[in-house]
């Protein structure tokens, strides 16, 4: 509203707003602030519908890119070949799904602590002492996971150590700088000339550009579908019998015999190696491996025996 008043000296003009009227003191319109508490609103709904689906869509690239489907189940783990490598396999993808579900549940509230309780204004959030419900809650759910992953990891270990009474075939196991020595004691000899007593492979260390395969390194062959129980000894230095397919290595150490069984469920040919640091040729300390059916196993055995009887040696 406009109020004029004049008088004989001067003339002024006074604005005054009227009740409830935007009307800026200089005369123009003025502009009330926008309020952000609904924008604000909208966003949080936005982000609460569309987070889950971020989550499962970032989860869904992690574990496809570049993946194959065999390497993706294994979690990068090659194809067991043994009973034992199958619960080694079953053992290592169990510990990543709890891995996974704990990482999920720390992500999930930290997450939503970020977005729903971040600070909005100045005043001190509602402070909450001694709360024992959620004290018990985080101080024994930690030790019933801790429990329940102890007791798969103890029956595990429990099974892959165990060695049978009557193992269908055994191999002793002989490493040194740097080769390694196979005797089967069950299976018998005669050589007069080197007093070898059982069927034993010998061979050479791998010569670097040649093909592993026909580079004469020594042969370890062993059946499958039975027990086979390998008695570990080395001669000099610590060494580590491996075979990869395994999923499964053990010390050689002087002076400590080790013993494992395993039991081959795949035919197949791989290569063995050190896996413990033993000298300067290390690397070159391979030998191959060999699961036959038994009967291709019987036939190997009765030829090795005729070949290292007599004057023949080992090979």
């Amino acid at each position: 509203m406009l109020r004029c008043t004049v008088s004989t000296t001067s003339c002024r003009t006074s604005i005054r707003p009227a009740s409830g009227a935007g009307i800026h003191p200089l005369g123009r319109q003025s502009v009330s602030p926008i309020r952000s508490a609904p924008h604000r609103g909208g966003r949080a709904r936005q982000l609460r519908r569309w987070l889950p689906r971020a989550v499962v869509l970032a989860g869904l690239l992690t574990v496809t890119t570049g993946c194959k489907s065999t390497s993706l189940t294994r979690l990068g783990l090659l194809p067991p070949v043994t009973k034992q490598g199958q619960v080694i396999l079953d053992l290592w993808r169990g510990s990543w799904i709890a891995a996974w579900a704990v990482g999920a549940l720390v992500w999930g509230l930290i997450i939503c602590a970020v977005i729903f309780y971040r600070k909005r204004t100045d005043r001190v959030p509602h402070q909450v002492r001694y709360n024992l419900p959620i004290e018990i809650l985080y101080t024994v759910v930690p030790f019933i996971m801790i429990g329940v992953m102890f007791y798969f990891t103890a029956k595990d270990e429990n099974y892959i150590d165990k060695l049978s009474p009557h193992p269908d075939v055994v191999v002793n196991v002989t490493g040194y700088q740097w080769r390694w020595e196979f005797q089967y004691p069950q299976y018998a000899v005669t050589n007069s000339s080197t007093g070898q007593t059982d069927v034993t492979e010998l061979g050479n260390m791998w010569t670097p550009g040649t093909n592993v395969k026909n580079d004469g390194l020594p042969v370890l062959e062993i059946p499958e579908n039975e027990t086979v129980r390998f008695n570990l000894t080395s001669i000099d230095v610590v060494h580590a019998f491996w075979i990869v397919p395994f999923e499964f290595k053990r010390d050689v150490v002087p002076g400590h015999p080790n013993h494992f069984e395993v039991t081959p469920t795949k035919t197949g040919e791989f290569t063995g190696r050190c896996g413990e640091l033993c000298g300067l040729y290390h690397s070159r300390m391979l030998f191959t491996v060999k699961i036959v059916t038994p009967a291709q196993f019987r036939q190997w055995i009765s030829a090795q025996q005729a070949q290292q009887n007599g004057t023949g040696g080992a090979q």
